[in-house]
């Protein structure tokens, strides 16, 4: 059993080929990706089995969207034993305006900010724009 399967295997989804792929597509890009990338590079596939694939893998915390702000919701992977809570698990993303690629910046946590009370905060996302490494040339 390879790294991937038992990622899924601990996180109780089922393996299938599809899931494969795109779990090694999100590995390979190193960026966050749209549905439309997906879609892209999956041409063939059923578009319904690509969504539901990525919402599986959300809700068990496999990915995880990003709003860098462009309207376009984004799925990047998570890290290892990451569980996306507000407390202990949110990191910087980093937008790039020149290439429009958008990327975990996860060795730079959000600090946990309190809300006043009354206030239950659901989502945190911090988003830094400007310019990538590559775009730089640095």
């Amino acid at each position: 059993m390879n790294e991937i399967e038992k990622l899924f295997e601990s996180k109780n989804i089922r393996i299938t080929a599809m899931r494969m792929l795109i779990y090694k597509f999100l590995a390979e890009k190193q960026i966050a990706v749209t549905l439309s990338d997906i879609e892209n590079a999956f041409d063939t596939a059923d578009r319904t089995t690509l969504y539901r694939t990525i919402k599986t893998f959300e809700e068990k915390l496999i990915v995880h969207q990003i709003d860098d702000g462009r309207g376009v919701t984004k799925y990047a992977l998570c890290e290892r034993g990451c569980n996306c809570e507000i407390e202990t698990d949110l990191h910087l993303h980093f937008h790039c305006n020149n290439c429009n690629e958008t990327v975990c910046l996860t060795d730079h946590k959000i600090p946990q900010i309190k809300v006043p009370n009354g206030f239950v905060s659901e989502n945190v996302n911090l988003v830094v724009k400007g310019v990538c490494y590559k775009c730089s040339g640095q």
